[in-house]
């Protein structure tokens, strides 16, 4: 029985390939430095793929560091060619970072701060579309979902807008129970609005970082990068 290749790389690994192309470039080091290893480790450890294809080879040092070596071919300081296959995934990862190593830097470690937690929260139902335009990657994807759903927190914010009598959406004003009676009674959905890859490991989620939402608006927020803010998706709506 052949062997079936290994999935194609995500998001969330370009992410922290990348971050270690920037920090150890693969023209001076070698699928053996340390810094290959550990990140092969630490890939190893994502629960983004489900089973492993081929756990023998999967995201091994070698692979990691070819991987590594696809980026070369964007690099405009590197005078070599750079492995030329690759995926069109990896030049849009290399466009929106190379400019933005800072940024880079912190969503990765971000995802490896993540990584235990999200372990523990696989079971929580997740959009597998929006997953996957999240700009952060899949792990921080999830991890933004769970504050999104922060039940205290969310309800709160809920409580507060329906004692006001003003339940609906904070950009368009769509409201659900106008609309659908009873059975829109205290529904919507509630964005995250700061990114997870701006919180430290003990940060909190505050009523001010929630906004109340329809969810048209709310795949809208999603959509682009970086994020539209509320006041920037609700002149959108009003051109």
């Amino acid at each position: 029985m052949a062997k079936k290749r290994n999935p194609s790389w995500k998001r969330d690994e370009l992410i922290l390939a990348l971050n270690l192309y920037f920090s150890h470039n693969p023209s001076k080091i070698n699928n053996k430095h340390v810094e290959v290893v550990k990140l092969s480790k630490i890939l190893n450890s994502l629960p983004i793929h489900g089973d492993q294809a081929n756990p023998d080879n999967f995201r091994n040092p070698n692979g990691v560091y070819m991987k590594m070596c696809n980026f070369l071919r964007f690099d405009p300081n590197y005078k070599g060619k750079g492995l030329e296959r690759g995926s069109k995934l990896e030049k849009e990862v290399w466009d929106e970072f190379y400019k933005e190593k800072n940024k880079l830097h912190n969503i990765a470690q971000s995802i490896i701060l993540g990584i235990t937690y999200e372990k523990e929260q696989v079971s929580q139902t997740i959009n597998r579309d929006e997953e996957e335009e999240f700009p952060e990657g899949k792990i921080l994807y999830r991890l933004h979902r769970q504050r999104e759903r922060n039940s205290s927190v969310v309800k709160k914010k809920k409580r507060l807008a329906m004692e006001k009598n003003n339940l609906k959406c904070e950009i368009c004003t769509f409201d659900f129970f106008k609309k659908y009676g009873e059975l829109g009674y205290g529904f919507i959905e509630c964005h995250h609005a700061k990114p997870i890859s701006d919180y430290k490991e003990d940060t909190k989620t505050k009523l001010e970082d929630l906004v109340l939402v329809c969810s048209n608006c709310h795949r809208m927020l999603h959509r682009k990068r970086p994020w539209l803010s509320k006041e920037q998706l609700r002149q959108l709506i009003k051109q």
